[in-house]
């Protein structure tokens, strides 16, 4: 099982900078090209903004995973 947090982490470390590429890429790509409301900055902008810390915060569980601190987990509060 704590092979498995591993490589999830390992995945989730190159998944997140892949998602916020695409996003940027996304929004170069579709901003002014058309008359259609996701030609407009402002949604591509606030995509960007929320999407871009969740990324890093799945860099930084996945950073984690890898590193083994989810190998013991508590059972109990006490553990704690």
């Amino acid at each position: 099982m704590n092979q498995l947090k591993r490589i999830m982490g390992l995945l989730w470390m190159l998944i997140a900078p892949v998602i916020i590429y695409f996003l940027v890429m996304g929004a170069v790509h579709n901003i002014g090209a058309g008359k259609k409301d996701i030609n407009n900055p402002v949604p591509w902008v606030i995509i960007i903004t929320i999407f871009t810390p969740i990324a890093i915060g799945l860099m930084i569980f996945g950073f984690y995973s890898l590193k083994g601190e989810y190998d013991k987990l508590p059972e109990r509060s006490e553990e704690i």
